[in-house]
């Protein structure tokens, strides 16, 4: 599943102070992301996935996931040369890893302008132990966000005609191959964790993920007419395929790290995505919607899974875009209204309307944690608020369902 954070960090005394939504009429979200943009320097550029954070593992870090989705919102949005800024920085990372140049990214960069030698990645002093620190997170590359890194290519290279955005989700691609697994239903792994030179290979399996790369994929065989990458969508897609629980009405995250055994939690993401990026999902999986809406609504909203515990300001988000796509307007005014009710004084927009919102699963970095959303401005809720208010489907790059 996506991930907020992946370190230990001291971060609740901080949010419970500043837990209040300030509701401000404020620009759009996508005058919000179009401001953000303007207000960097010139040139390629990755945008921190929260601003407000000046200290610790989130201080510094530009998530590739935030980013490759602001671009698709930007572009959305009509900001196209703004959103070009965003997948330019996107290539340069590919193209100058300070290790690898297999055709990865990492999942975070440090945030601000991109282009001069190796991409830098995300750190922070840690004065306890006088060291500068990197998130084993951030350093690796879950294969969820290199396929959202293609959508996003992908999407500005058909808006541009730019083969250069082709070519560098098909390095992605390429590298996302080798995550190819034939065990149990198949699919794709998780990717990879740590730092270079022998990072973690992760052996659990993804709904959400195989989602992203169905989406991906078909988008390269359209791009390129190779129907090879047909094949490896619908390999990703008969893995989310096997996840699906026809008797409670939902799609199960994943499989564990035997490739086999199903993870049953409920998440809001693994159920709205494959609604809008696999053709024919909203009549063959109807009732997966049904099913967010009686088992995770969480106040006006939506929360991030089955472990509730607060409002899911992103997710909020992807279920007024998903209602848009289904022309269910009414009932997608009434969620993005709910929005409204977490955005920032700067007309950002929170991750989370409570302190902490757990999501059911533990850190990676330490097992020990829960993973949880914490009620910072989030540029990932911002991206999707644009992506709702332009009824915008990121993983056809339209205002269309998957076909």
């Amino acid at each position: 599943m996506r991930a907020l954070l992946f370190a230990g960090l001291s971060l609740i005394a901080h949010c419970t102070a500043a837990q209040a939504a300030h509701p401000a009429a404020g620009p759009s979200a996508c005058g919000y992301l179009t401001q953000s943009m303007m207000q960097q320097p010139p040139g390629p550029v990755l945008l921190a996935s929260y601003p407000s954070e000046h200290t610790g593992a989130l201080s510094t870090a530009a998530f590739v996931y935030d980013n490759s989705v602001a671009a698709i919102a930007l572009v959305g949005c009509g900001r196209l040369p703004q959103a070009r800024r965003i997948g330019d920085a996107l290539l340069w990372a590919l193209n100058h890893d300070r290790f690898w140049h297999d055709g990865r990214l990492r999942n975070a960069y440090a945030a601000g302008a991109i282009g001069a030698d190796a991409v830098k990645l995300p750190g922070w002093w840690d004065p306890k132990a006088q060291k500068w620190l990197e998130d084993g997170y951030q350093a690796g590359s879950d294969t969820g966000n290199m396929a959202w890194a293609m959508l996003a290519l992908l999407t500005l290279e058909r808006d541009t005609g730019d083969p250069r955005y082709r070519d560098g989700a098909l390095r992605l691609a390429h590298w996302l191959q080798g995550r190819a697994d034939t065990r149990g239903a198949g699919g794709f792994t998780g990717g990879e964790f740590g730092h270079e030179p022998a990072p973690q290979r992760l052996s659990w399996k993804s709904s959400e993920h195989n989602t992203d790369l169905a989406a991906a994929f078909r988008a390269l065989a359209r791009s390129t007419g190779d129907a090879h990458w047909q094949d490896e969508a619908r390999a990703a897609q008969d893995f989310l395929t096997s996840m699906w629980r026809a008797d409670a009405g939902y799609f199960a995250v994943g499989a564990g790290e035997d490739g086999v055994t199903i993870n049953p939690l409920l998440a809001l993401d693994a159920q709205i995505w494959p609604l809008m990026a696999i053709p024919g999902a909203t009549t063959a999986y109807a009732s997966a919607l049904a099913t967010c809406d009686r088992r995770l609504r969480f106040e006006t909203g939506y929360t991030y899974s089955e472990a509730g515990g607060g409002m899911w300001s992103e997710g909020t988000a992807q279920v007024a875009v998903l209602l848009q796509l289904l022309h269910r307007d009414s009932a997608a005014r009434a969620v993005q209204a709910s929005l409204q009710t977490q955005r920032a004084q700067d007309g950002g927009y929170y991750a989370s309307n409570v302190p902490a919102t757990p999501t059911g699963f533990m850190l990676a970095t330490d097992p020990s944690k829960p993973r949880v959303y914490f009620h910072l401005e989030h540029l990932g809720a911002a991206a999707w608020a644009a992506l709702s208010e332009q009824r915008f489907n990121p993983f056809t790059g339209r205002s269309e369902l998957a076909q």
